[in-house]
């Protein structure tokens, strides 16, 4: 972990807002010269705090207009390996995230699909065919709100 200055948590929240803005830009939001954010961002970068640079895509306009949540609870544990399943859940296109989790489930899926129907279709042909699926839960996103996390 790195010591993190106001400067440095200040360019973070002009990141997470928008991570495509050169240094020069947020250099002069931020009353310093490109050189110097651009070494700031660097050293966030090599520190690992900035993993990676991701698109944010809008589902529903690519025509993705359901979002659901699956609590997934494997029926046989320790028969399927925990890496066999994460491969092949992950291998399915319409499933966003997998995490492995502690809890009532094993495993929480973000899975999109083009409207409800497409939804049961992914979930009785794909998903549930998956060796080793048990219990399974879905929670449909009503909406979204997203927060930047603690920057500081």
């Amino acid at each position: 972990m790195i010591d993190l200055d106001t400067t440095d948590r200040r360019l973070l929240r002009e990141l997470v807002q928008d991570a495509t803005q050169s240094a020069g830009a947020l250099g002069r939001k931020l009353g310093l010269s490109q050189p110097a954010a651009w070494r700031r961002i660097r050293r966030l970068r090599d520190s690992g705090i900035l993993k990676t640079q991701r698109l944010d895509l809008d589902k529903e306009r690519l025509g993705f207009g359901v979002t659901v949540f699956l609590g997934l609870k494997l029926a046989t544990k320790g028969r399927v390996s925990l890496q066999d399943f994460e491969r092949a859940v992950s291998a399915i296109p319409e499933v966003q995230t997998v995490e492995h989790i502690l809890g009532l489930y094993d495993y929480r899926l973000r899975v999109v699909a083009r409207d409800i129907a497409d939804f049961e279709r992914v979930l009785r042909r794909r998903i549930m065919t998956l060796p080793g699926v048990g219990d399974v839960e879905a929670n449909v996103l009503l909406s979204e709100e997203r927060r930047p996390g603690p920057i500081g």
